[in-house]
């Protein structure tokens, strides 16, 4: 596949994973954009289609699978991978249903996007457990999932998780959110 044909699109709303995504796979010879969220990305549409695009499922309170459609919809043979960290059998069955290729989990690298954007059918191989996750990530998924099921209520958060309050807050000032 040419360079000219290698045209991919970035929905990540965490910017310094989408500059590192996007440099790493410039250097693999592919045209690279980025957009935050669905207005920047309804933008890019308008100028162009693209033959590659990651979306990230979780775009600060919003869900990227209108970004999935949006790009299906503009190009049905663009290769659409969703990456989350919060997977679920439901959000993937939607996500494929809306145009994705394939749905990965976070952390997901350059070389596990690539080998998904290349695969067009199952693999009834794959082993059903996951990629072995950190504790302190899995505490923050947690930490996020919550904050945005009270809608970032620190106080509701604190209770639901079971912790301090404080503690909390301080979890908050190591890694702000977005």
């Amino acid at each position: 596949m040419s360079e000219a044909s290698r045209r991919l699109v970035i929905v990540e709303d965490d910017e310094d994973f989408a500059r590192t995504l996007a440099r790493s796979f410039e250097r693999r010879g592919y045209a690279v954009n980025t957009a935050v969220g669905p207005v920047e990305l309804d933008s890019l549409l308008d100028r162009q289609s693209f033959d590659f695009a990651v979306v990230d499922l979780k775009l600060g309170n919003h869900s990227g699978l209108p970004c999935v459609a949006a790009i299906a919809a503009t190009n049905p043979a663009t290769r659409i991978v969703v990456l989350t960290g919060f997977a679920s059998i439901a959000t993937a069955v939607e996500a494929i249903k809306l145009g994705a290729a394939h749905y990965l989990p976070k952390p997901s690298n350059t070389d596990d996007i690539e080998a998904a954007f290349g695969r067009s059918v199952g693999d009834s191989q794959v082993p059903l457990e996951g990629r072995a996750t950190s504790i302190k990530t899995l505490e923050w998924e947690k930490i996020n999932e919550t904050l945005i099921a009270t809608g970032f209520n620190i106080s509701e958060t604190a209770r639901r998780l079971g912790m301090h309050r404080r503690t909390l807050a301080r979890k908050l000032e190591k890694r702000p959110l977005r």
